[in-house]
This record gives structure tokens, C-alpha cells and sequence, in this order.
């Protein structure tokens, strides 16, 4: 029997900033997809995807057509480019308790898992390493398909624990995962995932090519305040917004790393600022549902240290820092207010 889970993720800063290869800061939580696998007489994968109540046959004799978005065939793809063979059947259970189409990478957490599963099968022992599943995840669920995402979900479920990402250069740095404890509220509203990703990733490259056609040297990674009054003339009203985002999005990503990294960790500033991360996403790049401000809105009046949404946007789920004393006043708050469901959760770190 082979046994494999990955799991969830949430952003806490640098939404809407890896596909413009600026860094993020995210973390995993203790929510998973499980895979178990039991070898078969039969050159065939026979899935059951319990949380849905479907399944599917994979046929490894047969060549396939490759559907958009079907992971299952991207990922095998991938890894029989990489010289892997798959000439083994197998009973396959998925199934998990992150919820679906909620901004938490329910999609990435299945295609490393999955990854985890097929490099599982083979006969040799093969040693891969954390960041290498990331890429082939990655390459799986974006590149493959030609989708607007970035790194940051395979990456970061790959590696687990509270990671700063560096986009442009893939590279990753630990950090102080101490931030108290940590509410999810699901809204019930499906989320925009490509729909959100496609129209911020046009506006926000749009708004740097433009200062760039004016300033050849302008380089995004070192941009300040200053900066961002400077060339403001240089961009077309209608990119004006996500280059606002584009700008103090980083600059936030930055404050929250270096307090992470070298202390003291002070969690009403690192709250602080991720209530000005939320107000940046819901006004400048306006991913958040009049609904769901609202419901953070009530959870902040009952006591959260900070609150935002998770993911591209459009829908999905909220995430907010709370204490002892605020935790169960802001899940009564979200439901109170019409979230789906509301629980703790925690960030977990590698094994």
C-alpha cells in the first residue's frame, strides 16, 4: 500500500504578485489530500475520488487525449518526459478535507500529491527532492496548459511551512512560522480563479511595460513610494490601480519578511499589515465580493488581529489572526455574517 498527502496553503502576502516574478509569503496548513494506492493484475489505474463520489480509469496501454485541466494525464506526461516508466495498475483512493474551489490550492495539493504518488510507484528508490516535485507540479497545472498562475501554490506545498518565495529566481527561505493562531472561513462563493488571474496579470504587466517604454532601467524589485508618485503619469488611467498594487503589495511582502526572518515578531503589526494587503486587493485589484468584506469586516469587529482574503479571489475563503480571547467571537462572527463554515486551523512545517 502506498500512502502520500499533501496539503493546503494560504498566502499571506504577495497575492496577485508571482506571476509579475515578485516574491510571496505563504504557508501550509493542516488540511490535506490523501492518495492511497493498492498494486493491481491490471495495467490500469482505477481512481475513486471519494469527496466527489466519482471514478475514473486510466489505462496506461492506451494513449489519451489530454482534456485542459486534466491533471491526473498532465502530471504522468510530465514525469514520462523525466525518463519515468508507469506499466503498473493500481486501486486508487483520493480524498481530503480541503475544500474545493475555495482559494486553499485544493487543485495544487492534488497534482503533488498525485506527483508524490507516481514517483511512488516506481520500482527503483528514487530520492526527489521538495523542490523538485514543485517544478513538475507547477509545469503540470500551469505550464502544461498555458494557464496566467504562478509558483507559489506547488512550491509552497511541496516544501511546506511558512515560505518567503523568491518568483524570479524560484529560490525559497524559511520562515518564523509563530503567528498565533489562525481562523479560515469558507464563504460559499465560488471563486473566479482564472477569470481574476487572466485581467490582474494583463493590468499589472501592463502598467510596468508602460513605465518601462519611459524609464528603460526601471526595475520593480527596488521600486518604493517614490517611485510610484514618480512614474505615475507614465500609465494609462485604466492600469492605474494595479500599478498602485503592484507597488505597495511588494513593499508589504518585504516589511512582513523581514520581521519574520529576523524578529521580533510583533503579530498586531504583522496583522496591521495584512489589513492593509486586503484593503489593497479588494479596492486597487477588486477581488473581494461585497459579501465577504463585509464578513471580515464583522470578524475584525470581534476581536481579529487581521483578516483577508485567500488566493486569486472572486470567491473562496478568508483567512484571519485571532488570540485565545478573539478566536471562537470571530467564528461565530463569520457565521453570523453568512460565512459557509468557519474553524481553526494551523500552519505545519516539514517532518
Amino acid at each position: 500500500m502506498i500512502k502520500v498527502e499533501a496539503p493546503a496553503r494560504i498566502c499571506f502576502f504577495g497575492d496577485h504578485q508571482d506571476y509579475l516574478n515578485l516574491p510571496v509569503i505563504a504557508g501550509t496548513i493542516n488540511r490535506f489530500i490523501h492518495i492511497e494506492g493498492k498494486k493491481i493484475n491490471d495495467n490500469k489505474y482505477i481512481l475513486q475520488l471519494v469527496d466527489i463520489d466519482e471514478y475514473r480509469t486510466i489505462n496506461l496501454n492506451e494513449k489519451y487525449n489530454i482534456d485542459d485541466g486534466d491533471y491526473f494525464l498532465s502530471a504522468l506526461e510530465v514525469l514520462k518526459k523525466e525518463g519515468y516508466i508507469f506499466n503498473e495498475g493500481y486501486n486508487i483512493k483520493i480524498f481530503g478535507n480541503i475544500p474545493i474551489n475555495a482559494g486553499i490550492s485544493s487543485s495544487s495539493a492534488l497534482v503533488v500529491a498525485w506527483i508524490r504518488f507516481l514517483i511512488a510507484t516506481q520500482k527503483q528508490n528514487i530520492r526527489v527532492t521538495d523542490e523538485q516535485i514543485g517544478k513538475w507540479a507547477y509545469e503540470a497545472e500551469s505550464t502544461f496548459f498555458n494557464q496566467p498562475g504562478g509558483i507559489m501554490d506547488q512550491y509552497t506545498i511541496s516544501q511546506k511551512g511558512l515560505l518567503y518565495i523568491d518568483t524570479l529566481s524560484t529560490l525559497t527561505e524559511r520562515l518564523n512560522a509563530n503567528i498565533g493562531g489562525l481562523v479560515i472561513a469558507e464563504s460559499g462563493i465560488t471563486k473566479k480563479t482564472l477569470t481574476v488571474l487572466e485581467n490582474a496579470r494583463k493590468y499589472g504587466e501592463a502598467s510596468i511595460a508602460a513605465v518601462k517604454e519611459k524609464v528603460s532601467d526601471f526595475d520593480i524589485h527596488k521600486a518604493d513610494e517614490n517611485d510610484y508618485k514618480e512614474f505615475l503619469g507614465y500609465v494609462p488611467e485604466i492600469y492605474r490601480d494595479h500599478w498602485y498594487a503592484t507597488i505597495f503589495n511588494h513593499l508589504l511582502t518585504q516589511k512582513a519578511r523581514k520581521m519574520l526572518k529576523e524578529g521580533p515578531i510583533d503579530i498586531y503589526q504583522i496583522g496591521s499589515w495584512m489589513n492593509a494587503h486586503q484593503k489593497i486587493l479588494q479596492e486597487r485589484i477588486q477581488n473581494t465580493p461585497e459579501i465577504m468584506q463585509l464578513q471580515m469586516k464583522a470578524a475584525l469587529n470581534a476581536g481579529a488581529i487581521g483578516a483577508k482574503i485567500i488566493g486569486s479571489g472572486g470567491g473562496g475563503c478568508m483567512v484571519a489572526m485571532v488570540n485565545d480571547d478573539s478566536k471562537e467571537k470571530v467564528i461565530r462572527a463569520f457565521k453570523k455574517n453568512g460565512a459557509m463554515s468557519a474553524y481553526e486551523i494551523s500552519l505545519i512545517s516539514p517532518v
